[in-house]
Formats: structure tokens, sequence, C-alpha cells
């Protein structure tokens, strides 16, 4: 490393969020950006451990220590490369990744400081952009075809790498523009939408066939292809079926998240359609990153008050025993949304919903208690008795999505990402992909 003291003198800085006042006006990204000396000097706190691992902790095995060390020296060309070898969409992981690098770097287990590594990626990958490093490769065909079904992370990622080798791939999904979850599950507060279609118009420059607005039936696969790659993610969401599931003005995250992206995008819907907080007392059952968005998107569209409720108890603040590394930290998160105004819950279920009408007013929830199992396996609810009534006329269901179960498909078929995993993080689903992509050429090139 170019200076391997520099995290003795130089703190770790973020580049932090656009002001509240302002930000819950718009649907543009809050998280700001550096200035390029800055981004450097974060670049230089890397140590260059003897086992880096942030490194080890990445599902797509990015080589943080060599692209830091390329930043630190202003060699951004250089950082995009090593960066872009082992991840093809740095500008999306680099915005949205929790960043399992960061939980798993020296300096966030010694001091709780980590390298700014996910920030860095992201200002790697607009350098490129801005810079003219993105340039598309059509590569020599090999005379093969691959179908890949569903433009989500996964799918492209798979697509991305079996063109690299030369196959001819045709991306197929429902939805009108490629991206799935990125496109249509993540806020473009998070995640502006012109970064996606930024990425796809190289993708399209190298060949790669998109067939959107179209349905595919697995069952029934489209011939002439060779091999195909079913990537459909997680479409069924967690339902919570207690009395007055009937009722109106109960939604799934993604009804309300998927609709304002798509609104952004200029699509209209009807008023009855119309899936919006506008004046509403809002109640998001779930605690994780697809509840934060429901706040967040909420508070843009005008909500009287929005309440998040979850199931499990607070974790703590900055460190939990239960949790030590290498597990992933069960610490409270508090992300941007939250910053811009909610009233947060934890240890609540709910019991049943509450209607007049025909429509939702309210959701009677009671306190439970978790006990630990002695044998060390999952803890067990327990419902203490005390119940209250939360007053909502819109509740979203933000608790996950089921696994989808697939059926048996022959030899030249497979399953990546969400699709054969269950949810997890873009991440993993864009190393999914990569690892499926691989599995396909081997089995293409053994014929």
């Amino acid at each position: 490393m170019g200076n391997p003291k520099a995290f003795l003198t130089i703190p770790r800085q973020e580049a932090g969020y656009r002001p509240v006042h302002e930000r819950i006006t718009d649907f543009s990204q809050v998280e700001q950006t550096l200035n390029s000396h800055d981004r450097k000097l974060q670049a230089s706190r890397c140590m260059d451990c003897g086992v880096p691992f942030c490194h080890w902790a990445c599902p797509l095995g990015n080589k943080q220590p060599e692209f830091q060390d390329a930043l630190y020296k202003g060699k951004w060309r250089e950082a995009y490369k090593i960066l872009s070898a082992t991840n093809d969409f740095p500008e999306f992981t680099g915005r949205i990744c929790p960043a399992l690098c960061e939980k798993s770097c020296v300096l966030k287990l010694s001091c709780d400081a980590p390298v700014t590594i996910r920030e860095n990626e992201a200002a790697i990958a607009e350098a490129a952009f801005r810079e003219g490093y993105v340039v598309p490769v059509r590569p020599e065909r090999n005379g093969k075809r691959v179908a890949v079904i569903g433009a989500g992370p996964a799918g492209l990622s798979a697509a991305c790498r079996l063109n690299a080798k030369g196959y001819s791939v045709t991306l197929f999904d429902r939805q009108p523009r490629p991206g799935g979850l990125l496109r249509y599950g993540i806020p473009n507060f998070k995640l502006d939408k012109a970064v996606i279609d930024r990425r796809m118009k190289v993708l399209e420059a190298e060949g790669i066939q998109f067939k959107m607005g179209v349905t595919i039936d697995t069952q029934h696969l489209p011939d002439g292809f060779d091999a195909y790659c079913i990537c459909t993610g997680t479409p069924q969401a967690r339902n919570l079926d207690i009395p007055g599931r009937e009722l109106k003005g109960i939604y799934f995250a993604l009804d309300m998240l998927s609709q304002q992206n798509s609104i952004l995008d200029g699509e209209t819907f009807t008023k009855e359609a119309l899936v919006n907080a506008k004046g509403k007392k809002v109640l998001v059952i779930g605690g994780g990153d697809t509840g934060s968005d429901c706040i967040g998107t909420s508070i843009r569209q005008g909500a009287a008050s929005v309440t998040q409720i979850e199931i499990m108890p607070q974790p703590p603040v900055g460190h939990n025993d239960a949790t030590p590394w290498p597990q992933w930290p069960v610490v409270l998160k508090t992300t941007s949304s939250h910053e811009e105004g909610c009233i947060r819950r934890w240890s609540l279920a709910s019991n049943r919903f509450i209607g007049k009408n025909g429509k939702v007013c309210g959701v009677e929830v009671e306190e439970v208690e978790w006990v630990a199992s002695p044998d060390g396996g999952r803890p067990t609810m327990k419902p203490t008795g005390k119940k209250e009534v939360i007053e909502a006329d819109m509740v979203l269901l933000a608790m996950g999505f089921l696994k989808p179960q697939q059926p048996e498909f022959p030899a030249n078929v497979f399953v990546a990402g969400d699709a054969a995993n269950g949810a997890s993080l873009v991440v993993r689903a864009l190393a999914d992909g990569r690892k499926v992509a691989q599995a396909i050429d081997s089995y293409l090139q053994s014929l």
C-alpha cells in the first residue's frame, strides 16, 4: 500500500445524506458524494491486511485492498479494471449493498471504523462511466444460444458472463424494463433508475438481446436454445393471514414500491388502483430494508404519520455479544428513511386487522417475549397478553418472501439467484448468477 499507516491519522469519513427537509420532497438519491481528494484519502486507510477478511466476506470475491490501493494512487482506470474483474455491476452494489466487506474489515473489528469500501466502489464506478472507461466489448460468438428468464440481478449477472464467453444470450422478462428488484423494488432515492438504464445500454451494445414484457412459462420454455437459466426471483411475498385481512387498505410492500417506481418511469394508474399514502396513518409491519423503503416512500407521498413494528426484540446499538464476528452483526440499524421521521416499535405481534366500512382503520397488536432455547436453538415467542390497537388507514406488509419451490428441470435448465436460494441480498444474487453461468458453460462445453 502507498501509505500503510494512514488509518492511524485519517478518520473514517462518510459522504452522508442530503438534508432531511430537502430530500423528503423528491425521490432523488439521498446519498451524497465526496470529492476526489477526500475519496482517495479514504482509500488510503486500507491496511492491506495479511488476511483480507473483506475479500473473504464478499460474495463476489472483490479484491478490496487492490482497488483501494489503485484509488489512493489516483489510478482510477486500474481501480475499475480490478473491480470489474469480479463485479459486473459495481454501480449497483456501490449504492445498495449492506457491505459485508466493511463488517469484516479489521478496522471495523478493532475500532469500529472500517474503510468506506462501498462508497469507494461507487466512486470508482462513476468515474469509469464519466471518463469513458466502460466500453462495450462484443466477443466472438461460439454458435450456441442461451435463454435467461428474468432480468433481475441474477439474470443480468448470468447473461453478462455468458455473453462474455461468446454465447448468444436472450434475456426475457415479464416487466416492460429490465432490472427486476433493482428497478421495481428499490426506491429511486436509493438507486436512481438512470443508473440501471446506463448499464443496460452497455449490455445491449455487447450483444445481449432483451425481450421485455414477455411472460415465460418455465414448464414450457421457448425453443431454439441450447441451455436455459431460470432467474425469476421470489415473486410470492409473505402474507399475514389474520382476521380482517380482506379489508381494503392492506397491501404488500412491493405493491407500493413497484408502483411508485413505475410512476416515476412515466406510467399512470387509476385512482382505484393507486397505492398512495398521502394524508394517511401508515403502519409498516416488518423491520427489514423493505420496510424501511416503505417508510421513505410513504413520507415522500405525504403520509400523516408512519409507524413501523417488528415482531423480534429491539437489537442493541453498536455491538451485539450474541452475534460476534464472523457472524453478521445483529445491531440496531437506522436508515436514511428512519431519520426522516417514523415511530419504531419492537416485540409486537399482529393479532387482527380492525375495519370500518370495509376499510382498515387499525391493527390489534400484542407484546411478545422471546424465550431462549435451552439447547441453543431458535428462541420461542411467548405472548404476554398486553394488547393495544394501533390506528392505521394504510397497512404495508414487509415481512419478506417465500422461497419458491422449483420442479425438476432437464439437464440443460439451471436455476440461479433468489429463485434457487430464496430471498437474499442483491450481491449474493449477482454472485450466484456468475456461478451458474460458469456451470452452464461447463455443461455446454462437455456436450
